[in-house]
């Protein structure tokens, strides 16, 4: 019964991630008033982009490849943004979608390079990467600029998450309490980050200020 308890609680979360990128990815096709392919595809690339570096890098089968349902589910919500009201959809909701598929995919991406036999650091950077390259590839997609690269906590509400949840599983809390634990510390993050414009510190030269 634990073993499938954990594996519920990752794919739960891994299809959260899925899901809430691919309704930022149509978000953001939609906004720029793009046709309804575009924003499949925007939804698409930005559901699957972080999941599929990640394979690439651990070696493991590229996931959405193997599952032909979950290029459906993107395509699906790409459908559901674009045949309903603008006025649905308005406000920050593609930010707050961002935040909940950014924590939710970061633990996602962390427990599978851990499963692969990746060591706990390096599967640290596989849940960064997870839950951010895709929204960086609908930014670039976009034209906008890279939410990386914005003064906002972004990759650092990611580490929260991953790192959270390496560590509550060193401590033998199990999988189902260090995921929802790490994914709600990253959401919390970063959900405070938009609240609040919350940034880190950003690289002034110490010559600059003679």
């Amino acid at each position: 019964m634990p073993d499938i308890d954990n594996a519920l609680i990752v794919r739960l979360l891994d299809l959260a991630g899925i899901g809430v990128f691919a309704l930022s990815g149509a978000l953001m096709a939609v906004r720029l008033r793009q046709t309804f392919v575009t924003a499949s595809f925007f939804a698409l690339v930005t559901g699957v982009g972080g999941g599929s570096v990640r394979d690439l890098l651990i070696g493991a089968p590229v996931f959405w490849v193997q599952d032909g349902a979950i290029a459906a589910v993107c395509i699906a919500i790409a459908l559901i943004v674009w045949v309903t009201p603008e006025r649905w959809w308005q406000g920050q909701l593609l930010e707050w979608a961002d935040a909940v598929g950014l924590a939710a995919y970061a633990v996602f991406g962390t427990a599978k390079a851990l499963a692969w036999g990746v060591p706990p650091v390096p599967a640290l950077m596989m849940g960064v990467i997870t839950g951010c390259v895709g929204g960086t590839i609908r930014d670039i997609l976009a034209g906008v600029p890279s939410i990386i690269v914005r003064p906002e906590i972004y990759v650092t509400a990611a580490a929260l998450a991953s790192a959270l949840f390496l560590l509550l599983l060193w401590l033998g809390t199990g999988t189902p309490i260090a995921a929802v634990s790490g994914a709600v510390a990253g959401f919390v993050l970063r959900g405070a980050a938009i609240r609040w414009s919350l940034a880190l510190p950003a690289y002034r030269d110490p010559r600059a200020r003679d």
